[in-house]
């Protein structure tokens, strides 16, 4: 896949999924805007200049923006400069997330409107930031990454899987929205478990079996395909990575 004078935004890249994706789409030939709140080093590894400058030393294109995903002027002012720099945008990956998988009864209120103002009003306003930009180049990719938990009803609830199954059907309804202007619009998520620095740190101390274990870069190569269509492609579509990749 090439990816060769396309720009990519991809948000929540300052490490983990985020930064593997951001990689591997600098690798296939994009430009690409390494978007997170992490300017600086913090409780977890990574920062959007660590995860930039590593893309350039590999003879990429990158630029670090600093974005809040749950501000909306954060956002838009990341995608500004965004455009600034590499002249427009035709990829948006909204990777930004955060993790609890406590039961809802000790689920504080605080951890589940987190949960939500990240990962399901975080990806609207990147994705409401976005559209205008791809529209005008003529078509492109929204990727939403989201989890297999989704579908695990028989595990029981939490904030964090509640979180992505609205921004699945966010993107699902998108996709129809989007076909006339040629925007492919898809979620991604890992077939298995991809133990990420925010895995570790909120995983609620889970054990993960080996087998069940699975590496980032299966990740970056999905987006990676995914990131190449557009409406004439593959759209509207719920992607397992490993799945996706064979």
């Amino acid at each position: 896949m090439t990816l060769q004078g396309k720009v990519a935004f991809v948000a929540g890249a300052s490490r983990g999924i985020g930064a593997t994706v951001a990689t591997a789409l600098a690798r296939a030939g994009a430009s690409v805007a390494v978007a997170a709140r992490s300017q600086q080093e913090g409780k977890l590894p990574g920062t959007i200049g660590s995860v930039a400058q590593r893309i350039c030393a590999d003879g990429g294109r990158a630029l670090p923006v600093a974005c809040d995903v749950t501000d909306e002027a954060s956002v838009d002012a990341a995608v500004a400069a965004t455009v600034a720099e590499f002249g427009g945008i035709d990829i948006l990956v909204a990777n930004a997330g955060v993790l609890w998988l406590g039961p809802i009864e000790t689920t504080p209120l605080k951890r589940w409107q987190l949960c939500l103002d990240v990962n399901t009003t975080g990806v609207f306003l990147v994705t409401k930031a976005v559209i205008p930009h791809v529209r005008a180049r003529g078509g492109g990719s929204l990727i939403a990454v989201t989890t297999t938990g989704v579908a695990m009803t028989d595990h029981g609830a939490n904030a964090y899987w509640v979180s992505k199954a609205a921004a699945e059907r966010l993107y699902l309804g998108l996709a129809a929205d989007l076909k006339p202007d040629n925007i492919a619009v898809n979620c991604l998520s890992p077939s298995r478990v991809v133990l990420t620095e925010g895995w570790q740190a909120g995983g609620a101390g889970m054990q993960i079996p080996p087998e069940m274990v699975e590496p980032p870069e299966a990740m970056a190569d999905a987006a990676v395909l995914l990131a190449a269509q557009d409406a004439s492609g593959i759209t509207g579509t719920i992607q397992r990575s490993e799945e996706l990749i064979r």
